[in-house]
C-alpha cells in the first residue's frame, strides 16, 4: 500500500486505507445476502464500469470522473484530482492488462460489480466496485477496492 509523501497527510492516508479495508469487507460480506439484479440493472452495473475504464484508457479524465457517484466526485473535486489518484492508487485499474466481469448482484438501489484485471506483469487482481442508481436512474461508481487475486484466470 502507498503512503503518503507529505507527513502531515499520513494520519488522513492511514484512516482512507482502514475505511476502504472497511468497505471491501462489507461489500464482500453485503453481498453474499444480495439478490439478482433485474438484466436491464446488470447492463447498467456493467456498461458505468465498463464506461470507466474506456475512459482510463484515453486519458479522458471528464468522461472518467463523469462515472463517479456524487460522493467520490464531492471527496475529490476535479477531474484532474480523480484522474492523478487513480493512476497512483488504482494501476491495475488505470491500465489492465486484461479484464473479466463477473456477474453483478445487489439490493434495491445498490449493487457491487466484481471484476477480475490481470496487470502489465501478469498478476491477478479483484477489483470490486460499489455502485449507486441515482434519481436519473443511471448507475454511478460510489467505490472501488482492489485486492490480490489468489484465484485463477483463464
Amino acid at each position: 500500500m502507498k503512503t503518503c509523501s507529505h507527513p502531515a497527510l499520513a494520519p488522513l492516508q492511514h484512516l482512507c486505507h482502514l475505511l476502504a479495508a472497511f468497505a471491501a469487507a462489507v461489500l464482500l460480506c453485503g453481498a453474499v445476502q444480495a439478490d439478482p439484479l433485474a438484466p436491464a440493472d446488470e447492463k447498467g452495473v456493467r456498461a458505468a464500469v465498463e464506461g470507466q475504464l474506456a475512459a482510463f484508457a484515453r486519458d479522458d479524465a471528464a468522461k472518467a470522473f463523469s462515472f463517479a457517484a456524487p460522493n467520490v466526485r464531492k471527496t475529490l473535486g476535479t477531474p484532474q484530482a480523480f484522474m492523478a489518484m487513480v493512476r497512483r492508487d488504482y494501476p491495475v485499474v488505470y491500465r489492465p492488462a486484461s479484464v473479466a466481469f463477473l456477474k453483478p448482484d445487489g439490493k434495491d438501489d445498490q449493487a457491487v460489480q466484481r471484476v477480475q484485471m490481470a496487470d502489465s506483469s501478469g498478476a491477478s487482481w479483484l477489483a470490486v466496485y460499489s455502485l449507486e442508481r441515482q434519481g436519473n436512474k443511471a448507475w454511478r461508481i460510489t467505490g472501488c477496492v482492489v485486492v490480490e487475486n489468489r484465484g485463477r484466470m483463464t
